[in-house]
């Protein structure tokens, strides 16, 4: 009854192999097609020729089998106009309907995406050494007040913070020499692993006033208007979307934020009432904000719950975290993985097909011989590898404990 162990690939070109995923431990892939814009449609030959990549090792004078399954699609973006409500947003919800019925045709169960406007998941510092010599991510509140209101001097952003936090920042901005400005603002907004589009200093602030009349409602009526387009043909396909909720999960910027709590999940249950509309527990994520009860939300909302990523943070007194070990930091990944079994349980006793519910180390330490190499930030193969075997580890030790099923 083990949970599907799924690995995170960013396609070809990734430092961490196809092979080196499959001696890690897993058996599915959670990749996308990251080559095609933003809006346009996944055709069937594309997702085709990925799959067969994937599964396939054709360089061999008889093709083998890999071992591995294109189990997840991490993600689908989801187009500004439909985020924004704007009038073409239809032309791109279709494209999008399109998407998930050629994703459905693929075989492809589980479609991970978020509806995080403009930016996706947000650090300030991509290389946060700790005080073992690895290195993490890390989001400072001081150094992102920095970026919003010395170095991009967003209107009104210095209405928006303590006055403490202010003057912490005004200092900290005043001991920066021109480099580490910019590459703060390089780490803030040039692009991570997982976003499809990056932006120049006078780019992004445009982008923001696009978003100067749309506040949370009327985001969440974005949303909403969005799934009732896309959850139904998702479910004649066949394919669960799950949502990944704001990384981190409260407003940046003065943008609207709406999955960032368990409220915000009903609200999204609650537009399409059907586990082919569900959601990423992603313990990190939830896991900053100290009012997000995780071991409860997967209690009462697991029957939605259609893909997991495990990872933990540590909280600082500023609103800040930075990426913990995996079974560390302020997530319960104890409670969490026992939730989730538990879950599954449930499904395998009622019949339900999904009964192994995909999961993934989110977010692994940067350590050994990956400091000397060129890696996705949060995705190096040795830290990942670390994280799956600690969650693998506790997940045998609740199987064998019997915890499950009391």
């Amino acid at each position: 009854m083990a949970l599907e162990q799924t690995w995170r690939w960013y396609g070809p070109n990734d430092p961490v192999t196809l092979q080196d995923i499959r001696q890690a431990g897993a058996t599915g892939v959670v990749t996308a097609l990251h080559e095609i814009p933003n809006g346009d449609v996944w055709g069937e030959k594309e997702l085709e020729a990925r799959k067969r990549f994937v599964e396939w090792d054709d360089s061999l004078i008889s093709p083998k089998k890999r071992g591995l399954t294109w189990s997840v699609i991490e993600s689908i973006p989801v187009h500004e106009e439909i985020k924004q409500g704007k009038p073409n947003r239809d032309y791109f919800i279709q494209n999008y309907k399109q998407s998930i019925q050629n994703v459905g045709k693929m075989g492809i169960p589980v479609l991970c995406y978020n509806f995080m406007p403009v930016v996706d998941w947000t650090r300030t510092n991509l290389n946060f050494e700790l005080d073992d010599g690895a290195r993490a991510l890390m989001f400072d509140m001081i150094d992102f007040i920095v970026f919003d209101t010395f170095i991009l001097r967003r209107k009104g952003s210095d209405e928006l913070y303590e006055s403490h936090l202010l003057e912490k920042a005004k200092q900290r901005f005043e001991s920066m020499d021109r480099e580490k400005r910019y590459e703060l603002e390089k780490t803030i907004i040039a692009g991570l692993p997982g976003a499809e589009e990056s932006y120049s200093l006078e780019q992004f602030q445009a982008k923001l006033d696009e978003y100067k009349d749309i506040d949370d409602g009327q985001y969440r009526e974005n949303l909403a208007y969005f799934l009732k387009e896309i959850a139904p043909v998702a479910e004649q396909s066949g394919v669960k979307l799950a949502i990944h909720p704001d990384d981190p999960p409260f407003s940046l910027f003065g943008l609207p934020r709406v999955v960032s709590t368990e409220k915000d999940l009903e609200f999204i249950f609650n537009v399409y009432d059907s586990i082919y509309n569900g959601f990423t527990m992603c313990t990190g994520s939830f896991g900053v904000r100290p009012d997000n009860d995780l071991v409860g939300m997967v209690q009462r909302l697991g029957s939605k719950l259609n893909f997991a990523h495990l990872r933990s943070t540590q909280r600082d007194e500023y609103k800040g975290f930075h990426e913990a070990s995996h079974l560390r930091g302020d997530v319960d990944m104890y409670g969490v993985m026992l939730a989730i079994l538990k879950e599954q349980s449930k499904r395998k006793s009622v019949y339900r097909p999904d009964d192994s519910i995909p999961m993934r180390a989110d977010h692994g330490h940067t350590i050994l011989d990956d400091l000397d190499k060129k890696t996705n930030p949060g995705y190096s193969a040795i830290g990942l590898l670390r994280g799956m075997a600690e969650l693998r580890g506790l997940e045998m030790g609740i199987e064998k404990s019997g915890a499950v099923y009391k």
